[in-house]
């Protein structure tokens, strides 16, 4: 049997679908982790093959998410033949309006509620296209996988699941409904444009609640510090401008020049931004850059003891930049748990006894 959008089956068989995606996948990922000892909170894993095993995770993921385009294709594109015009339909809620024939407007209806009760009030409304319905709702189910998918499997949506999915989905669905016209398989629909944008709102809604808390034990913690911060934030003075706010520079003291360039320099890859001859300090002051961070050095050329000095920075891939270190000779210890975030980390040493801990972004 060929499915077709607009079919009860087709909506019945997709609903399940959806369902067991929604609830099963999280449920199902985090046994296995855990099974396998692998940390799905970027932090220390017991497995010693874990980066291994998290590759074959996301390309399992990467897998699911082609099935579920496959599908999508299959259903918006390939279901349907070509009409013989281009078709445009821009009054929204058309659909539902022409589905649904009732006695009251919307006040009416709701008036009618308090007055004559739910059930009374619902029985002056009168399905009479049962296919609009589905259409709409299947719609909406088509998208409910995207918005929480896109989440679930790219780092990139997941850094903001409250924005970036629901987003995504509507600029997709923008770009399908203009395909279907362009290829005349359907036509141009706001009604369609405005379910797919609240079903990809929906299924980025469930990866909050469904598939973020299944895999994430932690959550409670995180949100009640969460609340607790938000309640006291709006009278602090940075909050208001906490968009534009980011740490550009930290100070570091030294002695030799000649080490702290080769080590930060040569090795590491800043970018030397600024140099300056201090003669108060018989020594040189390095203004170092590396994306958008900065890195002001304070070399005094004396043999004084410095107190112990840490820089952290975060970086992707620890696995490519451990290879990268060790092959620039420089000594670099097994991989650790950083204490606030229990994400990994690894830890080097450089000239006058800095610890520097680079920490794996998220």
């Amino acid at each position: 049997m060929f499915l077709n959008a607009s079919r009860f089956s087709t909506n019945l068989i997709v609903t399940v679908l959806v369902t067991l995606l929604v609830f099963v996948l999280p449920l199902l990922d985090r046994r296995i982790c855990e099974r396998l000892g692998v940390n799905l909170q970027h932090g220390l894993s017991r497995n010693p093959n874990a980066d291994a095993l998290l590759e074959v995770r996301r390309l399992i993921l990467l897998g699911v998410f082609f099935v579920y385009i496959l599908g999508f294709a299959y259903l918006v594109f390939f279901s349907r033949s070509a009409s013989e015009e281009y078709l445009v339909h821009i009054d929204p809620f058309a659909d539902l309006q022409n589905a649904i024939n009732t006695d009251y407007g919307l006040f009416d209806f709701l008036v009618a509620i308090f007055k004559e009760g739910v059930s009374q009030a619902f029985s002056h409304i009168r399905v009479v296209k049962f296919e609009d319905i589905t259409q709409v709702y299947m719609n909406i189910m088509l998208y409910v996988p995207m918005g929480y998918l896109l989440p679930y499997v790219f780092a990139y949506f997941r850094a903001r699941s409250r924005v970036r999915p629901v987003l995504a989905c509507f600029v997709i669905s923008f770009i399908t409904e203009n395909l279907q016209l362009i290829f005349r398989r359907g036509f141009y629909d706001m009604d369609d444009l405005l379910a797919n944008t609240f079903g990809g709102l929906i299924g980025q809604l469930l990866y909050i609640w469904v598939g973020y808390v299944v895999t994430h034990p932690d959550w409670r913690r995180k949100l009640f510090t969460s609340r607790r911060w938000r309640r006291i934030a709006g009278e602090s003075v940075f909050y208001p401008f906490a968009r534009g706010i980011e740490l550009s520079r930290t100070t570091l003291l030294g002695t030799e020049e000649e080490a702290v360039f080769s080590f930060y320099v040569t090795k590491l890859g800043f970018r030397p931004r600024r140099q300056l001859t201090v003669e108060s300090s018989f020594g040189t002051d390095f203004l170092l850059e590396l994306g958008k961070s900065q890195v002001e050095i304070r070399c005094s050329n004396r043999p004084d003891k410095l107190p112990t000095q840490f820089l952290t920075i975060s970086a992707r891939d620890l696995v490519k930049i451990r290879e990268r270190l060790v092959k620039h000779d420089i000594a670099v210890g097994p991989y650790e748990q950083d204490p606030y975030t229990n994400q990994r980390c690894l830890r080097i040493t450089g000239p006058d006894g800095v610890e520097i801990t680079i920490l794996e972004a998220l």
